[in-house]
């Protein structure tokens, strides 16, 4: 049987994504201030702030992979949101914009991926219909995603794109290597980030023509998500 080739890993210029990770963290705060006493919002930045202060770095491949800490899961339930006030999320964005500079490469990509999926969740509780997003950062982290999807389900059979960041083939079966592929998902970079993270389903992506999928192999809910 033959093997999948294995995949070149994309690199990342960190001096680009430690900016992308400053202006992401600089939208948190701004938005945070806004959300007053709000339960659900201090349980989203509770969840962030708690992560950037106390968790260990981890490498790139072993937090997509499950083997670290996983960084983006939905808040707790039973995380009492008396205990940590939105405006109380300032300390822990000063810390890490503190440390910027002494990040690894690896680790300023999972803490931007946290910043992103986080700044989703804070906008979904407080209802906003938009976030303000850093375009650097929605597109690395809709890279990021990708090739974690690539990777995990390696194959060549779909093709998966991400206008206008990112496109990767993916899932066993015939390789495709000439003209139209015959198994096509198309979405958004935010929605795609939802999909990998668990924040929107497949079916209601479909439902809501939130993405297209053409071809007998190209439904990837079984694959996901990535990330919850």
């Amino acid at each position: 049987m033959a093997r999948t080739a294995a995949r070149k890993a994309r690199s990342y210029d960190p001096v680009k994504v430690r900016a992308a990770l400053a202006g992401e963290t600089e939208a948190l705060r701004g938005v945070a201030r806004t959300a007053g006493d709000d339960p659900r919002a201090g349980r989203v930045l509770a969840q962030l702030a708690l992560r950037w202060t106390g968790e260990r770095p981890v490498a790139l491949a072993d937090w997509l992979a499950g083997d670290g800490p996983l960084a983006v899961p939905q808040a707790p339930a039973d995380l009492d949101p008396a205990d940590f006030d939105p405006a109380d999320f300032d300390p822990a964005a000063e810390q890490l914009l503190g440390r910027l500079d002494r990040l690894e490469p690896e680790e300023l990509l999972v803490r931007l991926v946290q910043a992103v999926v986080h700044a989703e969740d804070l906008a979904a509780a407080l209802e906003l219909t938009d976030f303000p997003h850093e375009r650097f950062a929605l597109a690395t982290v809709s890279r990021v995603l990708a090739d974690a999807f690539a990777n995990g389900v390696p194959g060549g059979s779909v093709e998966l794109r991400v206008p206008p960041f990112a496109v990767v083939q993916a899932v066993p079966g015939p390789k495709h290597t000439r003209g139209t592929p015959p198994n096509v998902v198309e979405t958004a970079p935010l929605d795609w980030i939802r999909l990998a993270t668990g924040r929107l389903e497949w079916a209601e992506a479909v439902d809501g023509a939130r993405l297209t999928a053409s071809g007998e192999r190209s439904d990837l809910s079984p694959y996901l998500p990535l990330l919850r």
